[in-house]
């Protein structure tokens, strides 16, 4: 039997909580469901205020609406990430400024933000690379000398820390995925992450199409109407009722990702050391999501023959990210080969395992033999 890269986690709850939410009567957005997440992820992050969304894209969108972007706007953000990333602010028609990975973390290089700042430059956006945090303290202190907002994408980190704060606590705004993929999920949603409270009002009215909708729904106007620009970001309370039922059993969920994630550092290392492969760094002072686990192999010609080794055995691996500056848009914004060569040669040589909570024991052993018989 083939063993996937992903398969998609089921608590057991989640068609119960689909039909109760279909019982209810209110299968548009904002429900009974919907506020449950809400207030988990509020609590869980000692966020202001969390909205779910459809997609964590979406809630990037919304980041780029609430920070005012405008033609001409200079974002600084990674080049290895996946494109809503950068999508989200050239929609509102930025320039982005990408900037290299560490070379452990593979998380934006902080070192190097300060030297791209411009008085264009508008917003920083960090992406915490397979759940490990980037260095905050040093990007918040950078951002706070030029007056600059930051944006977590978090679609990787969520119950991840840094200095023992949650991921998604520390920017002005913060963005989650639910995707299918995702340690908790509901095939596709996301969510906006909101930590300074000037900003909660407009992203209400924002996510319901431009309209002061939820001010009508608390009996703040009499009527609502159509106030500002937005766009419809609300989930059914459909996906709402199945993200539920995954947040429910979090902890459990972790448990289970970090034993996975555990035993694969445990049973690769000293095979990786001796053949010159990366593996997950997680710095002392942040604490992983274990959202994936990859190696990165010595060339772009050592990967394609480890995801051939694999795939002859039954066993389905994947790369990652194309630096996005050597992409067709990317480079009409003056991306060029050796930009960053951290991103480069990740895009060429990293590759992720198999990681999903309902990976068997047995399973488990066999991707692992198969890894080190490379």
């Amino acid at each position: 039997m083939s063993v996937p890269f992903n398969f998609p986690y089921l608590s057991g709850r989640e068609f119960d909580y689909m039909q109760e939410a279909a019982k209810s009567g209110h299968l548009s957005g904002d429900g009974e469901f919907t506020k449950r997440c809400n207030a988990y992820l509020e609590r869980m992050l000692g966020s202001k205020k969390v909205m779910l969304t459809t997609s964590c894209t979406h809630a990037l969108e919304m980041s780029a609406l609430l920070l005012d972007v405008k033609p001409g706007d200079e974002i600084i953000l990674p080049s290895f990430t996946f494109v809503s990333t950068v999508n989200a602010f050239v929609l509102r028609g930025s320039v982005p400024v990408f900037i290299d990975s560490r070379p452990d973390t593979l998380n934006i290089d902080e070192r190097l933000i300060e030297e791209k700042i411009t008085p264009k430059t508008k917003a920083i956006v960090v992406v915490h690379y397979g759940g490990v945090g980037c260095e905050m303290d040093y990007i918040l202190a950078v951002a706070k000398r030029h007056g600059l907002s930051v944006v977590e994408d978090n679609a990787q980190g969520l119950f991840g820390y840094y200095k023992g704060r949650p991921l998604g606590s520390l920017g002005i705004f913060a963005t989650q995925s639910f995707h299918e993929t995702k340690n908790v999920h509901c095939g596709e949603g996301g969510a906006l992450v909101i930590n300074d409270p000037a900003y909660v009002e407009r992203a209400e009215i924002i996510r319901e199409k431009g309209t002061n909708r939820s001010r009508f729904f608390r009996g703040q106007v009499d009527k609502y109407t159509w106030v500002d620009v937005g766009s419809s970001y609300l989930p059914s309370e459909l996906l709402a009722a199945y993200l539920w039922a995954q947040l429910e059993v979090a902890d459990a969920i972790q448990a289970r990702r970090r034993e996975i994630w555990e035993l694969y550092d445990f049973s690769i290392q000293n095979w990786a050391s001796g053949n010159s492969i990366g593996t997950p760094f997680v710095p002392e002072h942040c604490q992983s999501a274990y959202h994936m686990y990859y190696l990165v192999m010595p060339s772009l010609e050592a990967r394609q023959e480890f995801i051939a080794h694999l795939k002859d055995r039954g066993i389905q691996a994947a790369f990652h990210y194309q630096s996005l500056h050597l992409s067709d848009v990317g480079m009409q914004f003056g991306g060029r080969v050796g930009d960053c060569p951290n991103a480069e040669r990740a895009s060429d040589c990293l590759v992720r395992l198999p990681f999903f909570n309902s990976l068997a024991r047995e399973t488990h052993e066999k991707i692992i033999q198969a890894v080190v018989s490379f």
